[in-house]
């Protein structure tokens, strides 16, 4: 079912992704990683009727709505968008450092696994850049990930964490993150034939089968289809 979720994602993997699995969605500005992911959850989540979290810390609520809107994306109703000022319900982890985002998030999928149970499947962060700018102050970072991550494939979830990066940083230079998680996929901007080109490449997935060869991807009305292998 997952790799049904995109069209044209089938191109790449050969086999279905299961759960749990933390994925990291990596890529430059302007590489549409927010638009995959909302595409991906939004149409993965109508065919299964389950329900998904989405948090992001890059813009508000509304900002993104209306990002994704303009793309033609079917806004799902299954989905939980949060900006963390809609859960009031939830209290923050403040300590003498400020707030330990990493915590609050942990809350809020606690608090939709009791009220959800099995529905609740699939989980978003947008993004860890934006995380690590909050804890700046934090000395052990790795670890806290390390748990952060664990916890995520304890509640069983698809886990897709959005992060920033260098174009052409080769995915071994990718720091804890890239050791930590199930998966890294690529989304990046090819710019040797003349003209841009988006593409998708998955450069780690365990437990799948899949190419690794770089896929051009067509941004339009609906969301993000992947169109076919770039031969170099």
């Amino acid at each position: 079912m997952f790799k049904n979720s995109i069209e044209g994602l089938d191109k790449i993997f050969k086999t279905d992704i299961g759960k749990p699995k933390v994925i990291l969605i990596t890529g430059p500005p302007g590489s549409m990683k927010t638009s995959f992911v909302y595409t991906l959850m939004s149409r993965y989540l109508d065919a299964t009727g389950e329900f998904g979290l989405y948090t992001t810390l890059e813009e508000t609520v509304d900002s993104h709505l209306t990002n994704m809107k303009s793309l033609g994306v079917k806004l799902t109703r299954n989905m939980q968008i949060s900006d963390f000022t809609d859960l009031r319900d939830i209290d923050a982890v403040v300590d003498d450092e400020g707030t330990d985002y990493l915590q609050f998030i942990e809350k809020m999928i606690v608090h939709f696994k009791k009220k959800k149970k099995d529905q609740f499947s699939i989980f978003a962060l947008d993004s860890l850049g934006a995380i690590y700018s909050l804890m700046e102050h934090e000395e052990d970072m790795r670890k806290k990930m390390f748990y952060f991550f664990k916890m995520l494939r304890e509640n069983n979830l698809y886990s897709f964490v959005i992060m920033e990066r260098i174009p052409g940083e080769p995915s071994q230079l990718l720091g804890n993150e890239g050791f930590l998680v199930d998966g890294i996929i690529l989304l990046g901007l090819d710019r040797s034939r003349g003209k841009l080109t988006r593409y998708l490449q998955v450069e780690k997935m365990r437990a799948s089968q899949h190419s690794m060869e770089k896929h051009a991807i067509e941004v339009g009305k609906g969301g993000i289809r992947v169109l076919g292998p770039i031969f170099e």
